[in-house]
């Protein structure tokens, strides 16, 4: 049975913020995690391309409008909750979502056993050049 997502029955928190899970639409890799709110979800809707909202910056954030790295929507997914979105994206530019130069931003893996982690990526750019300042 289709319906229609309601964009009111989200549940955004108390700073009017949901969290968004992006994961490779080929591979199923978890790329990145970040948070959206009403309005970058609207804009990722209507323009098939991730935006996000930046807590540090305070603003809407287009991923990849400094890099060129963006992630276009395959699929979206809600939670049984309504409180957790999960994107499919295409990931464009350079194959990278992390703004360190990796694919992913869970290029670390920590041993559960004595909390150490290690790096288990390579890196795709350099950030330095990429995001010159």
């Amino acid at each position: 049975m289709e319906q229609f997502l309601n964009i009111n029955t989200i549940k955004f928190d108390k700073n009017g913020l949901v969290p968004a899970i992006t994961q490779d639409a080929e591979t199923g890799d978890i790329l990145m995690f970040a948070w959206m709110n009403r309005e970058s979800l609207e804009k990722t809707l209507e323009t098939r391309v991730m935006t996000y909202w930046s807590r540090s910056r305070g603003k809407l954030w287009v991923k990849g409008e400094s890099s060129g790295n963006t992630q276009e929507v395959r699929k979206v997914f809600i939670d049984c909750d309504e409180d957790v979105i999960l994107f499919k994206v295409d990931q464009k530019g350079m194959q990278a979502s992390c703004h360190k130069g990796y694919r992913s931003c869970f290029y670390r893996e920590i041993d559960p056993d004595d909390g150490t982690y290690s790096v288990i990526a390579e890196k795709v750019f350099d950030p330095d050049d990429v995001y010159k300042k």
